[in-house]
């Protein structure tokens, strides 16, 4: 890349700033990074943290940059874009959407003109820096935007391109909407430890503590997780009974159920939000 370029947030939420601040963590410079927000107090806090510029100036900020973030919620996509669109050079700038549900094509519509965008489904764990996003770059975006875009994501986490963007609905149904599913593991697993008599911090402590081991597990091993579970079952043994507990109540296809559900709530969203 021949320079750094320059990355506006618009919008200063908790995502938006969850990514600038890992980017800054990773050493990106922070001259080379602004952020927009609707409240003065707000956006000066957010520059005493981190030394970036910060405005309640959306076109200002859009006007320097080489690469625009939208991280405003879905149904105020429409009016801000909108409003920024006089700002917005498709033959200099790349828009990277994080808003779920919201078509590049809409944007382009509510810009009044064809642009560089790539959108990008990421999750919440990226306010700890172990996020997973999929993104997806419309045709016109070059391939040092798309090396940008990639920069940005990783900075919270994992992230990977994919072809489609019918495929960011998949995205949001395993990896956006996936960490609620574990919490809720969590919290049933929290609840039955509680129940066979330990206290509730035990209980806590020993649930988290076995995800986390287990995810790092699956990570660093050679093996599926099939090949990790069939190795921690024993015949006949305390594994085994519960396993076979939850495949009697149909538990992986109920995964399957509630993915598919959540896929197709998200091209609902999509629908509803369109321009």
């Amino acid at each position: 890349m021949l320079h750094t370029p320059h990355i506006a947030f618009i919008g200063a939420g908790n995502m938006a700033q969850a990514i600038l601040k890992g980017m800054l963590a990773a050493g990106y410079p922070q001259e080379k990074i602004s952020a927009s927000g609707r409240t003065q107090s707000k956006v000066d806090i957010l520059a005493a943290q981190t030394g970036i510029h910060t405005s309640t100036d959306n076109l200002a900020v859009c006007q320097q940059a080489d690469v625009i973030v939208l991280g405003v919620k879905p149904a105020m996509m429409g009016d801000l874009v909108k409003s920024i669109a006089p700002a917005v050079d498709p033959t200099k700038q790349l828009i990277v959407s994080i808003a779920a549900g919201v078509l590049a094509d809409s944007i382009e519509t509510w810009l009044g003109k064809k642009m560089p965008i790539v959108r990008c489904m990421p999750n919440t764990p990226s306010l700890v820096g172990h996020g997973a996003a999929g993104l997806f770059a419309t045709g016109n975006v070059s391939a040092v935007q798309k090396t940008t875009a990639t920069t940005i994501m990783q900075s919270v986490g994992l992230a990977l391109w994919v072809e489609s963007e019918e495929h960011i609905d998949a995205v949001t149904a395993v990896s956006g909407s996936g960490p609620a599913y574990y919490f809720l593991m969590m919290e049933a697993m929290m609840t039955g430890a509680q129940e066979l008599g330990l206290s509730a911090q035990v209980a806590q402590q020993l649930v988290l503590q076995t995800a986390i081991g287990a995810a790092q597990m699956a990570q660093q091993s050679d093996q599926t997780p099939e090949q990790l579970r069939i190795a921690v079952t024993s015949p006949k043994g305390t594994t085994e009974q519960a396993l076979n507990t939850f495949n009697k109540g149909g538990f992986s296809a109920l995964c399957g159920q509630a993915m598919t559900a959540a896929y197709h709530r998200s091209k609902e969203l999509a629908q509803l939000f369109k321009a």
